[in-house]
């Protein structure tokens, strides 16, 4: 079915044309258009869009000096602060990559990524949290530099002399060297070597689970990356004199986030009104003083403004979009939050693979609940077999999701047996296997109706049972055990684990199984129980059998 043929109810037209450029060039345009806006408005501070450009163009110099250029990876191992934007860019204006870390990483979780991706240097800050996380790295990788951000040098005056009197135990003291440096000293005062960036030069390495598996690094060129912040630019319906204050709550480590907080508002010349971690109360504080127009946000979000006591009295007025997209969007929620709010929230559609967004409802056209909207502009579409990726689906029947646009990753890094197994060739074009099963109408509309990856989104973030599994298995009790995602009124999906235990041991409760299990993992990988059985179910083959179980737990 050929997508840009089906009735299409964003603004602009499914051919929209989109300009193949680099992030460099989107962020030199902006500057050029309104260098005196305000680009990040952080804690009440305000920073402009030339002064920001500027100090990206420093540390771009400041890399150059230190024999960082083309082709070296740089990492951010950092929360939502104003030198985010400025290492982006500066290592991107020093033809650098950039690999993007979550700050929930544990050391070894870090430190796997840093060796994989090749990372040589690091950019984070001296919370205590982060900064002892990243120093150990440090000592246990290949990096050779860790920059370190001062957070109170961020902050307006006020808090940042509350910073330093009343949380001086949640600021580290850096052992600063010839190996850990200063942000600032990162920053000379001479301009960077200019280089002929080209659009196909892996701009960022983001790191995503893919369709399976253990976290591999998406190679998004600077082509892909400014395709996706043009496409989601293009499906604003609303045409302001004044400009944009985007919500800045999603992580910008996420991709998401990544494309519609930080470059789509390069694109549309916004504000970033940004909070270096998602509160409640602080956001709808945010929300209040900087007047905020626009909030893509996952769906525990827009759950937890909704939770808060302050809510009822929010003035919205200011709001006219609202977008969720890492997880599904439940009908009551959405409903509940329109009632409130009074603005429409849409559900969109992405991933890593694809620089972030590949659909989403009309802001104020028709929209289809339940579905995951229409593509973007020069988006295409098409169903697999589920049972054999080089045959199209049967017509009119559900099939893997496939896409093929500008936003599309170069492919996996160092990966290509990965390549081999995601991308599949039709039509003369290279599609983007999703692990998706879907359904297109005749309208246009796309619903995602099953899943092949055994994936689990948490709150917005993948969670891989595998991964899950294997700490459990290493406790003594455990013989076997698997994962699944059952359904939370809050976070959308939680794992919680199935095991049987070791005939000889002495059994722990479920509620110690859990205990252990959930000091050894991530954040969002944290079970709400552990069930214990006396058997999993097995294929006939003998293999443990989580759609089994899934079926059985879930209908």
């Amino acid at each position: 079915m050929d997508v840009s043929k089906l009735p299409y109810h964003h603004p602009r037209p499914w051919d929209f044309a989109i300009e193949t450029t680099t992030m460099p060039a989107l962020f030199g345009r902006a500057v050029d258009a309104h260098p005196d806006r305000t680009l990040v408005e952080f804690m009440g501070r305000k920073l402009s869009y030339q002064a920001m450009h500027a100090e990206a163009r420093r540390f771009a110099a400041g890399l150059q000096e230190a024999g960082i250029g083309r082709g070296d990876r740089v990492g951010l191992f950092l929360p939502n602060v104003p030198i985010y934007l400025s290492a982006y860019y500066g290592a991107m204006m020093a033809g650098a990559t950039l690999v993007n870390f979550s700050p929930l990483y544990s050391v070894d979780e870090l430190a796997h990524q840093v060796e994989d991706s090749g990372t040589r240097l690091l950019v984070t800050v001296d919370v205590a949290q982060l900064y002892d996380t990243a120093a150990e790295v440090l000592q246990k990788s290949s990096l050779k530099t860790l920059v370190v951000g001062e957070l109170a040098g961020m902050l307006p005056t006020l808090k940042s002399i509350g910073l330093k009197l009343f949380k001086a135990k949640a600021v580290a003291k850096p052992a600063y060297g010839d190996s850990i440096v200063r942000w600032q000293d990162m920053l000379p005062r001479s301009e960077p070597k200019r280089l002929d960036i080209t659009p196909d030069e892996i701009a960022l390495l983001q790191y995503t689970g893919g369709t399976t598996g253990r976290p591999k690094g998406a190679m998004l060129s600077h082509g892909n990356l400014a395709a996706n912040a043009q496409q989601v630019n293009a499906i604003d319906p609303i045409d302001r004199d004044e400009p944009d204050i985007i919500m800045g709550a999603l992580p910008l480590f996420h991709v998401f986030a990544n494309t519609c907080v930080l470059n789509r508002s390069i694109v549309r010349g916004a504000t970033i009104a940004m909070v270096p971690r998602f509160d409640a109360g602080d956001v709808l504080a945010t929300m209040k003083r900087a007047k905020v127009t626009g909030f893509p946000g996952v769906p525990t979000m827009f759950q937890a403004l909704l939770d808060h006591p302050k809510v009822a009295g929010q003035d919205f007025s200011h709001l006219r979009i609202c977008i969720s997209g890492g997880a599904p969007l439940a009908d009551p929620l959405r409903d509940k939050w329109e009632k409130v709010s009074g603005v429409r929230l849409v559900e969109g559609y992405g991933l890593t693979e694809s620089s972030g967004v590949v659909s989403t409802n009309p802001y104020e056209a028709q929209r289809k609940n339940g579905t995951i909207g229409q593509v973007l502009p020069q988006t295409r579409l098409l169903l697999l077999d589920k049972e054999d990726e080089t045959t199209l689906a049967p017509e009119g029947e559900p099939g893997e999701l496939a896409i093929h646009g500008p936003q599309i990753m170069q492919g996996y890094w160092n990966l290509p047996e990965a390549d081999a197994e995601v991308f599949v060739e039709h039509q003369g074009r290279k599609w983007l296997r999703t692990g998706d099963v879907a359904i297109i109408g005749e309208d246009g509309f796309v619903e995602i109706v099953d899943r092949i990856k055994d994936m689990i989104a948490v709150g917005g973030f993948k969670v891989f049972p595998s991964q899950v599994e294997d700490v459990l298995q290493e406790h003594p009790a455990i013989r076997d055990v698997l994962v699944i995602g059952v359904p939370d009124d809050y976070k959308g999906e939680v794992p919680r684990a199935y095991a049987s235990l070791q005939p000889d041991q002495r059994a722990p409760s479920a509620e110690v199984l859990r205990d252990w299990l959930n000091a050894r993992v991530g954040k969002h990988e944290r079970v709400d129980e552990v069930v214990i059985r006396k058997e999993l179910p097995v294929t006939m083959v003998g293999k443990l059998d989580r759609k089994a179980l899934r079926q059985e737990v879930l209908g």
